[in-house]
């Protein structure tokens, strides 16, 4: 009765054991190569696979020394069924973790020497979608591997295999949109449509991309509140992508002014605020008269800059400095709309009816 105990007990104590220390052994290993070779970030990322490694070795270990435990009939075959699907699970997130850390080594590298922020938004927008698609591909073969071990999935192989052309084509219509969303998602991985950190205007929001998967994208407005859309959107749909290309960008205030503002001196002050603006990139600024109305003008002054938070942020600085410009200098510049006291009982005209005069009759008529 003693030994029952003490040989299962001794096959999870050793398996343990030896889990530790080749973990341990591993991770150290790795942790030195990683100090010695500080210019190649897979050996730290490699860092990550410590849990699912030991996951591995101990599921691994106590499958190997089932046998050894002497367990009866009745335990031994469950137990075996659950440490195979424990290590196919463990084995599958080890592999997922390890083309994880592949993928973003390689995304680092090219990081460290490329410098143009475009072309790495595009990059870093491929990379997550191959990783979500690597990781998705080993979820599901790892899924298949633990239904097979079941005696019941080997049984019915032979017909699944028959059916699948007509799972395939029921699944596909079933999923047609999210098929649909899946390839999109693809097609804007590799089409160059959107990248993640770009600034969009979709459905008259405008904000930047956040994050894409193979089913929706995230896009943070300028309030902090988060969108999100089907990926489909951006394949189907027209949208502004202030980032692609170019992110320079141009921008517009329009001021109500009086006809008699300065509007010389009024040019010569937003060129002397865009000069002082480190948002200005220097390409471009006017300031022009392009509307008319009977009590105002409409001045148009354009600037330009880098990008689209840089714009905003010059617009209203143009806007605030030209106002209190205006106030200070010249107030007789801003829009006056002229009114006139109303007027009082005393000014009202008098309605009353009076009875006509004989002066205002005349004369009647004569005899006949």
């Amino acid at each position: 009765m003693a030994e029952d105990i003490l040989r299962p007990f001794a096959v999870v104590v050793g398996a343990v054991l030896v889990t530790l220390f080749v973990g341990w052994a591993a991770d150290r290993t790795v942790r030195e190569i990683a100090e010695h070779h500080p210019e190649a970030p897979l050996w730290r990322l490699l860092r990550r696979c410590r849990t699912p490694l030991r996951l591995v070795l101990c599921a691994a270990l106590l499958r190997a020394g089932l046998g050894s435990a002497g367990l009866s009939r009745g335990y031994e075959d469950p137990v075996g069924r659950l440490l195979n699907l424990v290590l196919i699970g463990a084995c599958a997130w080890l592999a997922a973790r390890v083309a994880t850390a592949a993928v973003e080594a390689g995304y680092a590298r090219y990081a460290a020497g490329d410098r143009d922020p475009a072309r790495m938004r595009r990059v870093r927008t491929q990379v997550t979608l191959i990783r979500r698609i690597v990781t998705a591909a080993i979820c599901v073969v790892a899924l298949a591997a633990m239904l097979l071990t079941l005696p019941g999935m080997r049984a019915v192989g032979t017909s699944v295999l028959a059916s699948a052309g007509l799972i395939g084509v029921v699944a596909g219509v079933a999923a047609q949109s999210t098929l649909s969303n899946v390839f999109a998602g693809l097609q804007i991985a590799f089409g160059d449509m959107v990248r993640i950190g770009d600034t969009v205007v979709v459905g008259g929001e405008w904000g930047t991309v956040e994050e894409i998967t193979l089913t929706y994208i995230v896009v943070t407005t300028w309030d902090e509140r988060r969108i999100t859309m089907p990926v489909s959107y951006f394949t189907g749909r027209p949208f502004e992508n202030w980032s692609r290309g170019n992110p320079r960008m141009t921008g517009t205030v329009f001021l109500h002014l009086d006809h008699s503002a300065p509007v010389d001196l009024l040019r010569e002050r937003l060129h002397q605020i865009v000069k002082d603006a480190p948002e200005w990139d220097g390409r471009a600024w006017s300031l022009v008269v392009t509307d008319t109305t009977p009590s105002t003008i409409l001045v148009r002054a354009l600037v330009t800059a880098r990008d689209a938070d840089d714009i905003w942020t010059l617009r209203c600085l143009v806007r605030e400095q030209l106002v209190e410009w205006l106030r200070r200098e010249h107030p007789y510049a801003l829009p006056r709309i002229t009114t006139a006291p109303a007027p009082g009982p005393a000014d009202a005209p008098d309605r009353r009816q009076t009875p006509p005069t004989s002066e205002d009759i005349g004369p009647g008529p004569g005899p006949d």
